[in-house]
């Protein structure tokens, strides 16, 4: 579920009587291609488009923009309410017609939220009610990402020496992995591709160790709720056989570790801050897997730093494999 620091460039203002909704999508196109630099995949509504959506694996409901949902008419559904990250709040709806990822081919209809574009950092987000039957990989190297149709893995092909896969459980539509430690102490991990930053709860906060020095920051939500967080960077969290040795983490009780019963045990959001730290990650939803690609280079037991950093410099993630 897209979360992020505050920012943004408005849109100029015009003629009233100019305004239309297709020019406000025009503006609204501008501005996200100016701010955003999330990977997006390619949609088409009703046979119109395509337009870009991100791919958010931390939300169960597909969403689309207020000005997306004005420029082709949507109609209007009944008010739902919708789990963000500060909370549940009541939104309006829309029917979204024969939506289509255009690498899957599939039509389907949605009735989906309806939200500020501004607030959402696209035109609209594909949630896990979308996904669920599919793969999503996410190719860093390129700068793509695809969602694919999933296929049964036939485990006497051998993997890559570079490829890690983790095997995770399924709730409410997203994976969570319970291999997961922070030293020595088990933790759970969903995988969140609509988070810039990776968040942890209070329980995995009162693990790491004091002398840790945090700093505040504020994050906006798909809702452009504000939440406080505190942000620092965390040794030796192992996802299966992948060690992060140091990674950026912002602390907040959100919404969703109630949504997945996540408020007493400690447990993270892993967000694309981490994620980036590899060439390639492959979700695959039906099979109940992740699949990393280490850095090029990197071998068994070799450590390597990546880009991620902190406000202000501090250091960024870190990650061997096992």
């Amino acid at each position: 579920m897209p979360i992020e620091a505050p920012g943004g460039t408005p849109v100029t203002a015009q003629d009233p009587e100019l305004i239309t909704p297709e020019s406000v999508m025009e503006a609204t196109l501008l501005t996200l291609g100016m701010t955003d630099q999330r990977l997006t995949v390619p949609v088409a509504v009703n046979a119109k488009g395509p337009y870009n959506f991100i791919i958010d694996t931390g939300a169960e409901r597909t969403v689309v923009s207020r000005e997306l949902a004005n420029t082709l008419r949507l109609s209007a559904g009944n008010p739902v309410t919708l789990l963000s990250m500060t909370g549940r709040s009541k939104v309006d709806t829309v029917l979204v017609p024969d939506l289509m990822i255009k690498s899957v081919g599939v039509l389907h209809s949605v009735i989906a939220p309806k939200l500020e574009a501004r607030n959402l950092g696209a035109i609209g987000l594909l949630g896990i009610d979308t996904l669920r039957n599919h793969q999503v990989s996410i190719d860093f190297e390129r700068g793509i990402m695809e969602v694919r149709p999933s296929r049964k893995r036939n485990k006497a092909v051998r993997r890559a020496s570079d490829e890690i896969v983790v095997t995770a459980k399924s709730l409410y539509g997203q994976l969570i992995v319970t291999d997961a430690y922070y030293g020595n102490v088990r933790i759970q991990v969903v995988l969140d591709t609509g988070s810039a930053v990776s968040m942890g709860n209070s329980a995995l906060r009162r693990r790491v160790a004091r002398h840790h020095k945090t700093q505040p920051i504020e994050l906006t939500d798909v809702t452009g709720q504000k939440t406080m967080a505190d942000y620092t960077t965390v040794p030796n969290i192992k996802v299966g056989d992948v060690m992060f040795g140091s990674m950026p983490v912002a602390f907040a009780d959100v919404a969703p570790f109630e949504r997945f019963g996540l408020t007493k045990r400690p447990a993270l959001l892993l967000g694309m801050d981490a994620l980036r730290s590899f060439r390639r990650v492959d979700i695959d939803f039906p099979n109940r897997q992740v699949r990393f690609r280490m850095p090029e280079g990197s071998e068994s037991r070799s450590r390597m730093t990546t880009g991620s950093r902190l406000p202000g410099g501090a250091a960024g993630t870190s990650v061997q494999s096992y």
